[in-house]
């Protein structure tokens, strides 16, 4: 009974061995009891922002990820300047960039002047080390939200809402990359 349960083991073990990684992973998800406020086109906006960050991501188009992110974005104390070098650096240096959201929740609010957006999100980036070839987690985040407002062209994100940086809870650091 135990050689027949190591079978299918070998096997997965081999196909992945024999499977290459794919260029890119990027995934943005519903958890299945997600709370939704907001009108469908602006939902559809949203996850098309993220789209296409992950896409810039998997391009390494810096500027394309960039523009995602508002003129005053603000995130404990790092500016948009900031977080330009830190993806310009993960560029440089790492291959395989991937990442997954998952919504637990987003609220749009369309009654401010711009109209702003919370998205409750888990999620993780991980890359491959250009120099040693091994796969490392860069951020990681769970039930963090990411703030987003509506700009003439498209949503942005902003951080947090502005304001002295929140004292972070013990073991938590801070995730300034969307």
């Amino acid at each position: 009974m135990d050689s027949m349960m190591a079978r299918p083991i070998l096997i997965l073990m081999t196909l992945s061995v024999l499977t290459p990684l794919p260029v890119t992973l990027a995934m943005t998800q519903f958890l299945p009891d997600a709370q939704i406020e907001g009108d469908q086109r602006s939902i559809n906006e949203l996850i098309s922002t993220f789209d296409r960050a992950q896409e810039a991501i998997r391009s390494r188009d810096l500027d394309a990820l960039m523009s995602l992110y508002a003129q005053n974005y603000q995130y404990h104390g790092l500016k948009k300047a900031d977080v330009r070098k830190i993806w310009a650096e993960l560029f440089a240096h790492y291959d395989f960039i991937a990442n997954i959201h998952t919504f637990s929740a987003i609220k749009v609010v369309s009654t401010t002047n711009p109209a702003t957006a919370e998205i409750t999100c888990t999620g993780s980036l991980w890359a491959t080390a250009e120099d040693t070839k091994q796969r490392i987690p860069i951020d990681s985040w769970h039930q963090e939200v990411h703030y987003l407002v509506r700009e003439k062209d498209g949503w942005r994100i902003v951080g947090n809402l502005g304001g002295a940086p929140a004292i972070r809870q013990f073991g938590t650091a801070p995730h300034p990359l969307f």
